[in-house]
């Protein structure tokens, strides 16, 4: 979802660098994979295809931080507001 972003926090051998990556437009997600001993973090359209890649050794990696976009509800869909309808009893 547009607004998601991931934040990497990599140990550069004497202080901490932080990279980021985010969901730019309507539509892209960031999806995390972890492999072979590398960390990747992709910007990836409806499709699959994906528009940005970083790739990171697993041993440097210090921290993997998700922040859910604005409206995200906790199981990811964005929350929705419904009405309540008032409703009559009848006797039927």
């Amino acid at each position: 979802m547009k607004g998601d972003r991931v934040e990497i926090v990599i140990d550069t051998g004497g202080a901490a660098q932080t990279y980021e990556i985010a969901a730019t437009k309507a539509g892209r997600r960031v999806e995390i994979s972890t492999a072979r001993g590398i960390v990747e973090v992709s910007e990836v359209t409806r499709s699959g295809t994906p528009v940005r890649t970083s790739r990171f050794m697993q041993t440097r990696v210090i921290a993997l931080v998700e922040h859910p976009g604005e409206g995200d509800g906790p199981d990811g869909a964005a929350e929705r507001t419904r009405r309540r309808v008032e409703q009559t009893e009848t006797l039927l």
